[in-house]
């Protein structure tokens, strides 16, 4: 017997299955069955195609991006309070959500993420172990009134407040003696909001000098990328004296004129630091290292060494407002001499004849070093830098009385886009702290080299200002070739100067320097690297 199994109308036969009759009954009978299959393939392409234009629409709406968990804790700013319209306070937020992470240092830190938003906020301190990261549109605001802006003793190394005797204003982003942090985000800003600030400097209301946008001293191991750093009331970012910085990928503002001493990165003090990757537009110099002022500077003696700067576009002030004869009138009968820098002026106001020197506006100039090196600045690399629009383009500047050095200072692959004068070293930029400092602490400015270097719209490619008591020593030329606006025949401009020009250098340089070709061999030994030859008419 043939054993059989019956499922409805459908028989099966387990040895010889009879699929002339199987095949008909099975598709007659699964009629249905392929009706339901078909609409099952319609929807899925339906939502396929679906899914497809979901997908089209969501990459046009650009999502926003994840924020990366950099630390084994990560808090949200909102969490403890945080309020981003632009008007609440959130400074107690601020301090509530570091206090939460300061618990943390040994288990590996936290990190803070400040998501989009006006986040206003009075200045606050930083903690070791932590990242604060600012979101895409992420915009953290300082408070205007200075009332909330804690005072600070002075920095050690400069004697004093920099525009006023005694305490100083703080940073926004203040943090001392830490270890180990972070700034960073989707390019979120930190904002000065320095208009104020600004306009109360000049109209002299301020009592105290003004505080920079960040600053950390006393520190190691800090990182600093992908923010933008804008309007601050002072300096905008001041490492002091801290050790393993590495500032990346940040962008700096603030205005080219009315925003008085907003320097971009001032490395004060530094040891083993790398600036790459930045644009920097302020009203003042785009970097400045500095060590310490006058006696102030020399007694901390903490030189800033080991620095590389590399990948940079910056611009500063290109030109000096013109001085109006009344204000240059008050400005000669109100202000002491000493503390600043001048000019030369011949002029009459009613019925006087002034014949003296009025204060000229800031000369800045791409990335300087000094003036207050009094600490001393060494192993410097500046690569890859172009400076645009701007008055100088790279100087060092210093004077009696500040003592300290400046050497093993290289430059290389330099490009100036009109820019007044190109490289400039100045030794007698005579702004002091107080009458207390030594005039025969001379500095030493030695082992200097510029190698390719060039550019276009230049008037003065070289201005290179050494003195008989601060001779500029060791300095080389190699691969330089710079367009210039003007015909004049000394504009490679040198006194007390020496050192060689190896191979062929446009403009045609200065008499004082030794010439070298090609292969290092020596073509012509200068006579005169005490002649001068500085032109300040153009």
């Amino acid at each position: 017997m043939v054993e059989t199994a019956s499922f409805g109308r459908f028989h099966f036969n387990h040895h010889r299955p009879d699929l002339k009759r199987w095949v008909p009954a099975f598709l007659s009978s699964h009629r249905t069955l392929f009706t339901i299959l078909w609409i099952v393939a319609f929807a899925s392409v339906f939502v396929w195609q679906r899914n497809i234009v979901e997908e089209l629409l969501t990459f046009r709406r650009v999502p926003g991006r994840q924020l990366p968990r950099l630390r084994p804790a990560v808090y949200n700013f909102t969490d403890f309070g945080g309020v981003g319209d632009g008007v609440t306070v959130n400074t107690k937020a601020f301090e509530r959500a570091i206090s939460a992470i300061s618990k943390l240092g040994k288990n590996g830190g936290g990190q803070l993420n400040v998501p989009a938003g006006n986040w206003l906020t009075a200045p606050f301190n930083l903690t070791s172990h932590m990242t604060l990261f600012l979101d895409q549109d992420a915009v953290i605001l300082g408070i205007q009134d200075e009332k909330y802006w804690p005072l600070m003793p002075p920095l050690p190394s400069y004697g004093y407040g920099r525009e006023h005797r005694g305490a100083r204003y703080g940073s926004l982003i203040h943090g001392q003696n830490l270890k180990d942090v972070v700034i960073t985000g989707h390019n979120g800003t930190i904002n000065g909001q320095g208009q104020t600030w600004w306009k109360k400097y000049k109209q002299k209301l301020l009592n105290h000098t003004r505080g920079p946008l960040v600053q950390i001293m006393w520190s190691s191991d800090i990182v600093i990328s992908n923010i933008t750093l804008r309007d601050s009331p002072f300096w905008t970012l001041h490492p002091y004296d801290c050790k393993n910085v590495t500032i990346k990928n940040v962008t700096i503002l603030a205005p080219l004129y009315e925003a008085p001493n907003t320097d971009g990165i001032d490395p004060d003090s530094c040891e083993d630091m790398v600036i790459e990757d930045c644009y920097i537009s302020v009203g003042d110099d785009g970097i400045a290292i500095k060590s310490g002022w006058d006696q102030y500077g020399v007694a901390y003696g903490r030189p800033s060494v080991n620095i590389l700067i590399r990948n940079l576009v910056t611009r500063s002030i290109v030109r000096m407002p013109h001085i109006k004869a009344k204000r240059a009138a008050q400005m000669l009968e109100e202000t002491p001499f000493r503390h600043f820098p001048f000019m030369h002026i011949l002029f009459s106001w009613g019925t006087k004849l002034y014949v003296g020197r009025a204060r000229a506006k800031p000369q800045c100039a791409g990335v300087s070093i000094g003036s207050e090196m009094s600490g001393g600045v060494s192993n410097v690399t500046v690569e890859n830098l172009l400076v645009w629009n701007s008055r100088r383009a790279v100087r060092i500047k210093t004077s009696p009385g500040r003592g300290g050095y400046v050497r093993n200072i290289n430059y290389r692959n330099v490009t100036f886009d009109n820019v007044r004068v190109g490289i400039v070293i100045k030794t007698d930029y005579n702004e002091h702290p107080d009458d207390g400092f030594d005039p025969k602490a001379l500095p030493i400015l030695e082992d200097i080299s510029f190698n390719g270097v060039h550019g276009q719209q230049v008037r003065v490619p070289v201005r290179i200002h050494g003195s008989e008591e601060i001779p500029v020593k060791n300095v080389t030329f190699r691969d330089m070739s710079v367009g210039t606006t003007y015909k004049k025949k000394h504009i490679f401009q040198c006194a007390y100067i020496e050192g060689r020009v190896i191979g062929t250098v446009f403009p045609a340089p200065c008499d004082n320097l030794d010439r070298y070709d090609e292969q290092g061999r020596l073509v012509k030994r200068s006579n005169s690297q005490n002649v001068t030859d500085i032109d300040y008419d153009f």
